[in-house]
């Protein structure tokens, strides 16, 4: 199953001429998953080819506009397009306000339903689950309410070996064996072990957005041992007062994080403008994380059992 992150924007406050606000999309199987929407997420899912009509999610970390403004655009554009699937919007409190007097004010009744879920940002807990994945909030520290995601597979089936599989099996007790249990009879009495006729599952999979915050290092057990950890990385650790005064990390913090958390690969992201060159706070990371990457628009990130793969989007002639 496909399990890879699109790099849409990765600017902070306000957008550069070669990069844009915050916009990561998720995609793992058949589903879409927008993380934030930050101002020209909808241009920048034309530039790379994305149909946005296949978003199923969108979840929103906080408030501030580099973060938000292109949602209002991006759903009336779906609307517009004629979308009927229902959208589901998980956002902290006064975003269904502010769309909801957007909407009002334009005389707009989306032809969807949009679903919203206002979320505690100061709290860890599940907002989300289908048959694949589930998805929790990571409590930030930021100026106003804010959260990231922690998206994590379900425990995948385990493989059967088909030779080895006695013939009387039914097919409720195959799926059993997938699940890990062992097959017995109406006594109790062991009839397959599952350990002689399935294989050790693929490992679960995970992605955790760690959205505007100071470093914060009681996060660590969200986010020990995820395969991919997105973290804030504002400024260069020289600003490393600047960065606490203002509510944000540096790329040596975010590094610092994930190597105590043992992730397997670090992106780094929400670059201040002041950076026109990028490479000194990814330096800056490897020093400390030697499994650390830029976050920029149009990097692909897939997600494999054995290694973190990185491909780049093609644009629209």
């Amino acid at each position: 199953m496909e399990f890879e992150l699109r790099i849409l924007g990765s600017s902070s406050a306000t957008p550069s001429a070669n990069r844009h606000p915050t916009a990561q999309l998720l995609t793992i199987g058949n589903q879409h998953h927008l993380i934030d929407c930050g101002e020209g997420t909808q241009m920048q899912l034309m530039r790379y080819k994305i149909k946005h009509q296949r978003i199923c999610n969108i979840y929103i970390s906080h408030l501030h506009g580099d973060h938000y403004f292109g949602l209002p655009g991006l759903l009336s554009t779906m609307h517009l397009q004629g979308r009927h699937t229902p959208l589901h919007l998980f956002g902290p409190p006064g975003l269904s306000e502010i769309l909801s007097l957007q909407f009002k004010y334009s005389g707009t009744n989306l032809t969807f339903d949009l679903v919203f879920h206002e979320l505690d940002t100061t709290v860890y807990q599940q907002i989300f689950e289908d048959k694949d994945i589930t998805v929790h909030t990571i409590p930030m520290e930021h100026r106003i309410p804010c959260c990231g995601f922690l998206f994590r597979e379900k425990p995948r089936p385990r493989p059967l070996i088909k030779e080895k599989l006695p013939a009387f099996l039914t097919h409720a007790q195959l799926v059993a064996l997938k699940r890990g249990e062992d097959i017995t009879d109406a006594d109790g009495s062991l009839l397959v072990l599952n350990a002689e006729v399935t294989l050790e599952p693929k490992k679960s999979r995970s992605y955790a957005f760690c959205s505007d915050s100071r470093f914060k290092p009681d996060l660590l057990p969200h986010l020990r041992h995820v395969d991919l950890l997105y973290h804030e990385a504002t400024f260069a650790d020289e600003l490393r007062e600047r960065a606490s005064y203002t509510y944000h990390s540096t790329a040596a913090q975010a590094a610092e994080l994930a190597a105590a958390a043992q992730v397997r690969h670090l992106l780094l992201g929400h670059f201040s403008v002041r950076y026109k060159d990028l490479t000194p706070l990814l330096h800056e990371a490897l020093d400390v994380f030697p499994q650390s990457s830029l976050a920029v628009e149009g990097n692909i990130f897939q997600v494999e059992e054995k290694e973190i793969v990185q491909l780049q989007m093609q644009k629209a002639e």
